[in-house]
């Protein structure tokens, strides 16, 4: 029977001509969703048999055929049937044959017309987003212009090369406001084939865009003679970008600043004023981590520990607060760009631990009667006062850790105070608020 009107038969060849769809892969989908119908029609009747359906490629007209094996007894009269009666309609029939038996489908036009629409529109959206998945996935951390189209509660709906993208909150800036029409740069920073949002994800908090925004602004960077090492980032807040020349006569800090600022002023307008430290990378790291911990000018650097990547940084007094910057977050990013743990020390508080280890050193009977040495672990506790949880044993266990006060705490992360034993997650939080709150007075 003709499954549908030839206009249509011929418009869904045309529009997966169009897509780039297969049209075997339809019309083998439509006979899978044939099936599914039979089944569900002749089930209403009792009759649950195994069916298979087949489609003209020329005409669109349909058949749906029940399966039965040839036995000599018939024991599932659904599934089989008997060797006498599949002579009667084949002669040729024999045991173990299987016989293709022709059904009435005339009820079965309507349900077959719908299904080979849905068929169609589901190839159709998938085979759009197989091509989406093709273009974009080679393109993933390139930056782009797109054009905001709508706004959802958690996202911003783009447009890119006449796909839509999608935006979420957390991955714009804190002060990123646009408006419908709007012409914005983002990077791509990932396809999902298999999403049921928009398949393609842009940021413009990804380091990534920072690093393709001076490539565009710095030709340096563009012809290769300037390198970018390394690129961190607090988006919309602060970056540290670490570069290097390939060229000896060539500054790679001043190529990137540009004259009078204008090439770098040109990135933080476009990232709404997100301050950028550009630094001068070193293959020696203590030089580089100095380097790092722009604008604050270090002393001293020291590797600590080189298995776990730790140095201690000596800064002047006046200088400790611009090395270690707002919560923390100058030498926070230091230490991203540069891959070592970094802690910043005063000048006078290296000089007061060098006395308290001289003066533990000396006999008892040149040690000054009148002074009291005041344990690493007693300073803590006084500095911090009654902190719940803060007792003398867990004091003790911050100080064999290497943290004697609240400066070296300064710095800290949760991850790093929950390796020292007996931590636990809210102590380490209390304690990292507590030190932010005491500096901030």
């Amino acid at each position: 029977m003709a499954l549908v009107a030839t206009s249509f038969f011929d418009s869904v060849k045309m529009i997966a001509t169009e897509k780039g769809i297969p049209e075997e892969d339809v019309f083998k989908a439509v006979e899978e969703a044939l099936v599914k119908a039979a089944e569900k029609y002749f089930q209403a009747y009792d009759f649950y048999g195994n069916f298979q359906a087949q489609m003209d490629r020329e005409t669109g007209e349909f058949h749906v055929y029940a399966l039965k094996q040839v036995v000599k007894e018939v024991e599932e009269e659904d599934l089989e049937i008997s060797l006498e009666e599949a002579q009667g309609l084949n002669p040729d029939a024999a045991e173990g044959d299987t016989l293709w038996l022709p059904q009435d489908t005339t009820q079965l036009g309507r349900i077959a017309a719908q299904a080979a629409k849905q068929v169609l529109v589901q190839k159709v959206r998938e085979a759009e987003r197989d091509r989406i998945f093709t273009e974009f996935a080679d393109r993933i951390g390139e930056v782009v212009v797109a054009e905001v189209k709508r706004f959802e509660k958690s996202a911003i709906i783009l447009e890119v090369d006449r796909v839509e993208a999608m935006l979420r909150r957390n991955d714009a800036l804190r002060g990123d406001r646009f408006d419908k029409g709007q012409r914005i740069k983002v990077v791509i920073s990932g396809v999902d084939k298999s999403a049921k949002d928009p398949q393609v994800q842009v940021s413009r908090t990804d380091p990534r865009l920072l690093i393709k925004l001076f490539d565009s602004e710095v030709p340096e960077i563009h012809d290769g003679t300037v390198v970018i090492r390394s690129c961190v980032r607090e988006a919309g807040d602060r970056a540290k970008v670490a570069v290097h020349s390939l060229d000896p006569d060539v500054d790679p800090v001043g190529a990137c600043v540009g004259l009078k600022g204008s090439r770098v002023q040109a990135i933080i307008r476009e990232l709404k004023n997100e301050k950028i430290d550009i630094v001068r990378y070193d293959d020696d790291a203590s030089r580089f981590i100095a380097n790092a911990l722009n604008p604050a000018k270090a002393l001293r650097v020291s590797v600590v520990d080189l298995e776990h990547r730790r140095v201690e940084v000596v800064v002047d007094d006046e200088q400790l607060s611009i090395a270690i910057g707002k919560r923390g977050q100058n030498v926070r990013l230091a230490a991203k760009l540069t891959g070592w743990n970094i802690d910043v020390r005063s000048e006078s508080d290296k000089r007061r631990e060098a006395e308290v280890a001289m003066g533990a050193a000396l006999p008892d009977t040149l040690a000054p009667a009148t002074e009291e040495i005041v344990a690493p672990s007693s300073k803590l506790l006084e500095e911090l006062g009654a902190l719940e949880g803060l007792d003398q044993s867990m004091a003790e266990k911050l100080a064999a850790a290497g943290y004697l006060d609240t400066k070296s705490l300064y710095t800290v992360t949760a991850e790093q105070l929950l390796s020292v034993a007996d931590m636990d997650q809210d102590l380490a939080f209390r304690l990292i608020d507590a030190v932010h709150e005491r500096f901030g007075e």
